[in-house]
């Protein structure tokens, strides 16, 4: 019998700001619904950097300016749909974001006032950046 092996999906999530002390969060068409930081799946063949920003324009009309990589999140539940392991960039852009793609919208939130209804690991990926940055 030959064993099956599964892996972990790669993902990169997005920490943008527009201004110091904001976020860019998108609220997502599909399930899980709610509040998410701008990422998704890397593409065979593609970067993580590549992919950060490719899914950053993708879901935000953003053209964002990676600052670096902020840490990887690994726990086999953060995502209910499967297993994923995604890297975390902090970035910056310029303007006002528009949800495109799978993002039915985005907006920027002050790290102060952030929605309910994150999903996700992502409430968590924020305080982690709170912590560290603020």
């Amino acid at each position: 019998m030959t064993e099956r092996y599964r892996n972990p999906k790669p993902t990169v999530d997005i920490v943008i700001e527009t201004r110091p002390g904001t976020v860019v969060l998108i609220r997502r068409k599909n399930p899980p619904h709610g509040w998410a930081l701008p990422g998704g799946f890397v593409d065979e063949g593609e970067s993580l950097e590549r992919a950060a920003v490719r899914e950053a324009r993708e879901e935000t009309c953003l053209d964002v300016e990676l600052v670096r990589q902020f840490h990887t999140y690994s726990d086999p539940a953060r995502d209910p749909r499967h297993h994923t392991i995604t890297t975390v960039y902090l970035a910056t852009a310029q303007g006002a974001p528009t949800g495109a793609d799978d993002a039915a919208e985005a907006r920027v939130f002050a790290y102060d006032a952030l929605p309910d209804g994150i999903v996700f690991d992502h409430a968590d990926i924020l305080q982690d950046v709170i912590h560290e940055r603020y």
